[in-house]
């Protein structure tokens, strides 16, 4: 069976807590869910219908358990989740709306995801699928750095690398890893910071032109109440934000990535693509959680 989309890298259990404005240290009671940017964008594409895994990694324990089941519930093959002798990763967040949510997260001394070899990844799965997605957090170390670029070589389809810029991930400058993973991509979507790492500060469409130098065909800059801008070679797009009562924002990059795969496989054309990501985006932004919460393409339509 071949995917529409295969997603690769972080993967964990995202306890939010159920007191908002509250400091983590004052919070009485946690909400447990589904978490990590790779299997966000899977499971949000699987609430549109699409046919997706991920690969990645887990512990052998409860948590590691809860994830598998997790991933089935919401339609997202788990063949490709192996299990590491580390602990599986867990990310605390405090919420405090409109737009800060700092998150606190259990991956020392590292995570099963960051263990990711070459061996233990399918390369005709990655071949066959419709769009692969890797994300930056899967180059910060070694061995998932070295997996992620060799598998971006067995590609010749769409191919989505998301910047996804993590600082605590990290021991040395991004950018050259970064940017090696774009040039072997077909699409590179970060928000403004992100694309600042990987090819220097400057204004929005310039931060795209210089990802589109590396390569892709399509970059995507998400500029935050600022709304989206995407562009190609001939020409670019900004698409406003839609206002909403923001709860979390911490998810609503995850549904734009799974709605702008969506979109990518249903042949549509660039605009109207990032329109419905955005408005899925705004979607999850209203709501509590990430995985648990992606919208159904009515949601997005409703919200349109």
């Amino acid at each position: 069976m071949s995917f529409e989309l295969i997603t690769m890298g972080r993967i964990g259990v995202d306890l939010y807590p159920e007191q908002i404005g509250v400091p983590l240290a004052e919070v009485r009671t946690f909400r447990k869910m589904l978490g990590g940017t790779a299997t966000n964008v899977a499971v949000a594409a699987a609430r549109l219908g699409r046919r997706t895994a991920v690969i990645t990694k887990v512990g052998d324990d409860p948590f590691g358990g809860y994830i598998r089941g997790a991933l089935r519930e919401f339609g997202v093959d788990d063949a490709f989740v192996g299990t590491d002798a580390l602990r599986t990763p867990l990310a605390f967040c405090e919420i405090h709306p409109p737009d800060d949510f700092p998150l606190l997260f259990y991956r020392q001394p590292s995570a099963p995801d960051l263990q990711l070899t070459v061996a233990d990844i399918d390369a005709d799965a990655v071949r066959d699928a419709g769009i692969f997605w890797v994300t930056g957090t899967g180059l910060s170390v070694e061995p998932s750095r070295s997996s992620t670029l060799e598998a971006l070589t067995w590609r010749d389809g769409e191919t989505i690398v998301d910047l996804d810029w993590r600082p605590m991930f990290w021991t040395e400058a991004p950018g050259e890893w970064m940017r090696a993973a774009v040039s072997r991509a077909t699409v590179a979507v970060g928000n403004r910071e992100e694309a600042g790492v990987a090819v220097g500060e400057g204004e929005p469409l310039e931060m795209a032109q210089r990802l589109l130098e590396l390569g892709p065909r399509l970059a995507v800059v998400k500029l935050g109440p600022r709304g989206v801008l995407a562009a190609t070679a001939e020409q670019h797009w900004i698409v406003p934000p839609i206002p909403v009562d923001v709860v979390n924002g911490l998810g609503a990059g995850d549904a734009f990535g799974g709605a702008l795969c969506h979109g990518l496989l249903s042949g549509w054309d660039v605009e109207p693509i990032v329109r419905f990501a955005n408005a899925a985006g705004a979607v999850v932004a209203s709501r509590l959680g990430c995985a648990d919460d992606m919208p159904t393409a009515a949601d997005v339509e409703a919200l349109l």
